[in-house]
């Protein structure tokens, strides 16, 4: 009876809507399916690209697009295609690595600050906000100028100029979960905080954590593609494709823009797509928190 009225009342196909992830809008999908489709590049990239990224060959500099070259040659005879495809994997490990990184340590100095409270929290806090004021790109510079070029030196030094805005982050969310009653009566039932954090603090956060971190995701690959570009994040003659704008300088001012023109569109496309699903996983979170 029960089923019967069900059926009448939203027969099979009548104004559903399709969600993949419940909260998520049209935009939203979209976005999401976009960073699947930047995540199976970054993964299969090598493995579907039709050449050799890396093979030179001056005699077809600039050369136009043809069916085995679908984007053309670079200023070095290389395929732009190819090295588009092997660029993806460089593009996303290395903002990806980041926000894990950043997100761990922010997640758990957050977690201990806000569950001790007092003069740790304040102290964490002190140090949070005074490291907020030195710019991660300024941060990576430094360390390059250090150690030396390289996307090594360049993760490092994002993900540790990354952490205190996470940490700030999480440690409102947890903030306003700990002081929850459930919390309190969890405490009353003689349970520690590792496990209270673990089991309820963390999964009722975890949205706006999540969301934070895809948003991260596109700050960190600005500023990946940004070092590349000047020289000192990923360096020649490895496919990336900050070092593709870097080096379709030159074809833009012949009139060959597609390298630039390639690159380009497939940071915006990727920064875009990440940011996109970063605001709506957040706004969903908070909506879930509230």
């Amino acid at each position: 009876m029960t089923a019967a009225i069900v059926a009448q009342l939203d027969p099979p196909g009548a104004g559903r809507k399709i969600r993949l992830i419940p909260g998520l809008d049209f935009i939203g999908h979209v976005a999401l399916l976009l960073v699947l489709v930047f995540a199976f590049l970054a993964a299969f990239g090598p493995l579907i690209a039709p050449h050799d990224p890396n093979a030179v060959d001056l005699s077809r500099s600039y050369w136009g697009p043809d069916a085995e070259h679908p984007l053309g040659y670079d200023q070095q005879g290389r395929d732009i295609f190819s090295r588009l495809l092997y660029g993806a994997r460089s593009s996303f490990l290395g903002p990806l690595i980041i926000v894990v990184v950043a997100t761990t340590l922010g997640m758990t100095l957050a977690l201990i600050g806000a569950w001790r409270k007092g003069w740790i929290d304040a102290a964490l806090a002190g140090i949070l906000d005074s490291s907020l004021a030195f710019p991660g790109l300024l941060l990576a510079v430094m360390v390059v100028a250090i150690v030396g070029p390289g996307i090594q030196a360049t993760v490092i030094a994002l993900a540790i100029a990354y952490t205190p805005y996470m940490a700030r982050i999480v440690r409102s969310a947890a903030l306003a979960e700990i002081n929850k009653d459930y919390v309190a009566a969890a405490k009353v039932q003689g349970f520690s905080g590792l496990v209270i954090c673990v089991r309820h603090v963390i999964p009722n956060i975890l949205p706006i954590v999540l969301g934070q971190a895809v948003l991260t995701v596109a700050w960190a690959t600005v500023d990946i593609a940004g070092l590349s570009f000047l020289g000192l994040g990923i360096q020649p003659p490895a496919a990336d494709w900050g070092i593709m704008l870097a080096n379709g300088q030159t074809g833009v001012l012949q009139g060959y823009p597609t390298e630039a023109l390639a690159a380009g569109l497939s940071l915006v496309i990727a920064i875009c797509s990440f940011s996109l699903l970063g605001e709506r996983i957040t706004r969903r979170g908070e909506v879930l928190a509230a």
